[in-house]
């Protein structure tokens, strides 16, 4: 472990655009060239060089783009789209933190209503906001969001 140098998630996904140009991984190299575009945009906006926890966000952010799309052509029976938009969502998922499993959040979810003490729906905003201070990057919102309502109702 000495001497082992950290890269950032940028570094990360820029040595891995170089990987799939010397290989010519087209795919693998289209998916990470519109990564690294949405990266910049991020930047620009953010006026500031991102740390991992705001790269992470925009690559969460270009999964769930891509499953909103997936839905969409899978109601036209666009099964070509949809394939490649689970194979992009497989290279873009590399390079997010595994997920917490249903159980738990649940238990996470458990501990933050016992420090919060919602009342009711009304508290929802409190409780995603603790949720996303005390989970990160490692909860899937739109689960946490599903599951807060359940346990509000």
């Amino acid at each position: 472990m000495d001497g082992e140098v950290v890269m950032t998630m940028m570094e990360v996904v820029t040595n891995d655009l170089t990987a799939a140009m010397k290989e010519q991984d087209k795919f693998t190299l289209s998916v990470l060239r519109m990564l690294k575009s949405a990266l910049q945009l991020e930047k620009i906006s953010k006026k500031h060089d991102l740390d991992d926890n705001e790269v992470i966000a925009v690559i969460k952010k270009q999964v769930k783009t891509r499953k909103d799309s997936i839905v969409e052509f899978e109601k036209f029976n666009k099964t070509e789209e949809v394939e490649k938009l689970n194979k992009e969502i497989e290279v873009l998922t590399k390079y997010l933190p595994p997920e917490l499993s249903k159980e738990e959040l649940e238990k996470a979810l458990d501990e933050i209503f016992a420090e919060v003490k919602p009342e009711s729906i009304k508290d929802m905003g409190k409780i995603m906001k603790a949720v996303s201070s005390k989970l990160g990057n490692s909860a899937d919102m739109s689960l946490v969001s599903s599951l807060v309502k359940e346990k509000l109702s």
